[in-house]
């Protein structure tokens, strides 16, 4: 009896054993899908992320090749542009009169990136001054301090008003009238007042003229999600 007994536990302990062994054998099965599970699910997330990146950095090279495509033509343009033996005015590039300088001296001189009047004041006087003409009086609005931050991705022109007074002959001021209309620097007319005789006449005229802010570039960064 004792020894039926015996056998009866020794068995019950081996199966107790195998259950065990079993429900390890499970547990370990069931982690081991799980974590695969996971990381499948972690690598694929990773996978699609790396895909998305390599995609915005293909697109990224394919401008930065457009880019320098264009600046090697905008180059060539310029080079062009610069190169020849008579400027726009119909002076020459090489030159030191009020028509000569190179095209892109002309270009800056026409339409500077900065409200600059005491600079706009010295080029109206030398207009007036190199046709005979004396200035009387001379008035703007000096805001470059409200125009330092101006710049913009499309800038556009921007008025600066001015008024002068200018003495002379008829000649003279028959000279410096025109010298405004020829003007390398756009020069807008608004009001224009003569009062004096032949020998001895005063121009007043209020008018504008422009500078165009500097140009930004818009260099920006992507987060990729």
């Amino acid at each position: 009896m004792a020894t039926a007994t015996h056998h009866s536990s020794h068995k019950r302990l081996l199966i107790s054993k195998a259950n065990a062994r079993i429900m390890a054998y499970t547990a370990g099965a069931c982690f081991v899908v799980i974590f695969s599970l996971v990381a499948s699910y972690i690598l694929f997330g990773q996978l699609n992320y790396q895909n998305r990146v390599i995609g915005k950095k293909k697109v990224a090279l394919a401008q930065l090749n457009q880019d320098i495509d264009n600046t090697e033509q905008l180059v060539t343009q310029y080079k062009a542009f610069v190169g020849n033996t008579q400027n726009v005015l119909g002076g020459n590039p090489t030159g030191t009169g009020s028509q000569d300088g190179d095209n892109a001296k002309l270009v800056l001189d026409a339409l500077p990136s900065k409200y600059d009047f005491p600079a706009l004041a010295t080029s109206i006087e030398k207009l007036i001054t190199d046709q005979g003409g004396v200035i009387q009086d001379m008035s703007g609005i000096d805001d470059e301090i409200a125009q330092t931050d101006s710049t913009s991705a499309a800038p556009a022109p921007v008025e600066i008003p001015f008024q002068v007074s200018v003495s002379g002959n008829y000649k003279t001021i028959q000279k410096v009238i025109d010298v405004f209309q020829r003007s390398i620097r756009p020069i807008k007319i608004q009001t224009l007042e003569l009062t004096g005789g032949e020998a001895n006449m005063t121009l007043k005229i209020s008018a504008v003229t422009y500078y165009q802010p500097e140009k930004s570039l818009n260099i920006r960064t992507e987060v990729v999600n």
